[in-house]
């Protein structure tokens, strides 16, 4: 059985632009569910309820009018001269509250364009009324003044406005508005104190992704609650799990130290020509030793941030290595003020990743640029760099890539780049490594949130 094309329907996407107008903020959205259903109803009810109901209240009421002017003109008709005429019309008119003018100058037709009772009120006495020559209902907006055509001239017919629609079908309108508008105001309000908690976790829960711990208490709806103990639960594990591995670390890098230690004198000792070669395995092991404490010092760092100005800071790290025999200099250097940075784990991040620069090239450059929402530290080598393949590979602990570095400076631990990127989450930011353009080399950029 062949299936018949059907005729594709309006999809989600197509509507895809309406996101750009559309709030980000949880507030936003929240006053948006809240305002468009209040908002909508009213027009409903005043679509529905005003126009259709008070339509034909005022219908009805003209229609009675009709009858009463009808009443009035078929006693004139009959009448045998202009003087019964008028006693007759007057004799009606009078106990039905209208007021009469036989003969009288014409009326023409007149309403306001935003008088939506008075179009009813307009078509309905047309109807009624063969011999209706105008409508006035702007002259003075509580009357109504018709012109009749009768057998003695024109007749004047004044009554008030309310005999034909209904007085005030605007208070309908203005309470429905403003009992919208205090009820919006409470819901916000009730609201309000319902996301308060929502924000509060996400505050936490930010700080803690930028190596902050802000205190946080369990408040709100059941399911805020139930996410809060989640995220209290998985900071607290994720503490302990960095304190196990810092300890660790830690642990047996100090305990290592002994036996080096005993090693190394013991070797003072010797006067064998395989000593110098002991010698240097001693000195790897306690250069892989220094680097274990080093990764471990990376969470056990937890300096408080402080507000620094990252240019004077970026200035003091190239001073200290071009004493220290470092071929650093610097390169584009911005200016984004005083920056609260953990200015000790930065330092120290930005002196591995320089260390490792000039370790595997000749030449390195320290520079700091300001993006949008970010600052970044971005230090280049000329050096052969890391194959894109393996730049991933090459963030994690205790891995080395020396086949695509160079041999000739020696080979590290494999924690340089881990520690600077441990560093970096810690602060909120990230490690992106690339090629430098100019040098040819790599180009590692320390990213901060601003």
């Amino acid at each position: 059985m062949s299936q018949t094309n059907r005729p594709q329907g309006a999809n989600w996407r197509d509507f895809a632009w309406l996101k750009q107008f559309m709030p980000r903020g949880l507030y936003g959205r929240a006053a948006l569910i809240l305002i468009v259903p209040i908002v909508t109803l009213q027009l409903v009810v005043s679509v529905v309820f005003i126009q259709r109901h008070f339509n034909r209240i005022t219908v009805q009421m003209t229609e009675a009018v009709v009858a009463e002017v009808s009443l009035i003109v078929s006693q004139i008709n009959a009448s045998a001269s202009v003087d019964e005429a008028l006693a007759a019309s007057k004799g009606i008119a009078g106990p039905l509250n209208i007021r009469v003018a036989l003969p009288a100058d014409t009326v023409a037709t007149q309403r306001q364009f935003a008088d939506f009772t008075g179009l009813r009120v307009e078509r309905t006495l047309e109807q009624g009324l063969p011999g209706l020559i105008g409508v006035d209902l702007v002259g003075d907006r509580s009357l109504v003044t018709l012109a009749v055509d009768t057998n003695f001239g024109i007749l004047r017919v004044v009554l008030d406005r309310d005999r034909v629609s209904a007085t005030n079908p605007h208070q309908l309108l203005v309470l429905m508005v403003v009992t919208g508008f205090l009820m919006t105001l409470i819901a916000y309000l009730f609201l309000r104190n319902q996301l308060r908690p929502i924000r509060r976790l996400a505050r936490a829960a930010e700080a803690f992704g930028k190596g902050q711990v802000l205190p946080y208490r369990l408040a709100g709806a059941t399911e805020v609650r139930a996410a809060g103990k989640a995220f209290l639960d998985m900071r607290s594990r994720i503490d302990r799990q960095i304190e196990q591995r810092t300890l660790m670390l830690s642990g047996v890098s100090h305990d290592l130290r002994t036996p080096l230690t005993r090693l190394r004198l013991g070797l003072s000792m010797l006067e064998d020509d395989a000593r110098d070669e002991l010698q240097r395995d001693v000195d790897d092991m306690e250069r892989l030793v220094d680097g274990f404490l080093g990764f471990a010092q990376a969470d056990a760092l937890e300096d408080a941030p402080e507000q620094v100005d990252p240019v004077e800071m970026i200035h003091h790290l190239a001073e200290n290595a071009q004493r220290a025999g470092m071929a650093v200099s610097l390169g584009d250097v911005a200016n984004p003020g005083e920056r609260p940075l953990r200015r000790a784990s930065l330092e120290r991040a930005l002196d591995n990743l320089l260390g490792n620069a000039t370790r595997y090239g000749s030449r390195a450059r320290l520079s700091l640029l300001q993006g949008r929402g970010d600052l970044r530290f971005v230090v280049e080598d000329d050096g052969p760099g890391i194959a894109v393949k393996d730049r991933e590979e090459a963030l994690k602990p205790f891995t080395r890539l020396d086949k695509s570095r160079n041999q000739n400076k020696g080979s590290g631990v494999g924690l340089g780049l881990a520690i600077a990127s441990d560093i970096a989450r810690g602060q909120g930011g990230h490690l992106r490594l690339g090629e430098s353009t100019d040098l040819g080399g790599l180009k590692v950029e320390l990213v901060l949130p601003l």
